[in-house]
């Protein structure tokens, strides 16, 4: 799917709906409200669209996993990480959120985080192993950002039967939730 055929298919969804402002959760880096490289795993022409423009009125762009972070947010210091095909990463410190580009760091044998905690090792290697390597990428990525709590969310997270500690499982529909909260929280700071 190219941006151009996302603003059709959104348009077409939305009528007889009345909105002001849109706000997008982006699966790659935004930076100032804009994505700075194309998605993975989307058609061409994300970086560059004029956003505003196609939808008529003001929009604002995360990434997807801050989205849901922001969605999941409870206060203090909370780590985000959304298991699905890949590794989507955030962090929300005292109403301050941060996207994490950490997927992409050396875990283990040259792989790397996403390689072991992504959907395809899980279909490779099975659930155990698979359940192992995400509650052992957890607690690094906790040891190394000291949150109050973690979230877990993503479409893979009912796949764990059990939780990390100091963890709770999120909801994709929470990014419903981030996407008001960044238009209507005047007290975030994104």
């Amino acid at each position: 799917m190219t941006a151009a055929e996302m603003v059709v298919a959104v348009k077409d969804m939305a009528k007889g709906f009345d909105y002001d402002v849109i706000a997008i959760g982006y699966p790659g880096p935004v930076v100032h409200n804009k994505p700075v490289a194309e998605p993975a795993n989307l058609g061409e022409g994300w970086v560059g669209f004029n956003y505003r423009e196609a939808f008529g009125c003001p929009v604002r762009m995360v990434n997807d996993a801050l989205l849901q972070a922001l969605g999941s947010y409870q206060g203090d210091s909370m780590l985000f990480l959304g298991l699905g095909t890949g590794l989507g990463a955030a962090m929300v410190i005292e109403n301050v959120a941060q996207p994490l580009e950490i997927a992409h760091l050396p875990y283990r044998k040259g792989k790397t985080f996403e390689h072991y905690v992504g959907k395809q090792y899980r279909k490779k290697h099975g659930k155990k192993k698979w359940r192992k390597r995400v509650h052992d990428v957890v607690d690094k990525l906790t040891a190394a950002m000291q949150p109050d709590y973690i979230v877990i969310g993503g479409g893979d997270v009912d796949k764990l039967d059990e939780l990390p500690p100091k963890s709770r499982r999120g909801d994709n529909t929470l990014a419903f939730d981030g996407g008001f909260r960044l238009w209507q929280d005047d007290s975030l700071i994104v």
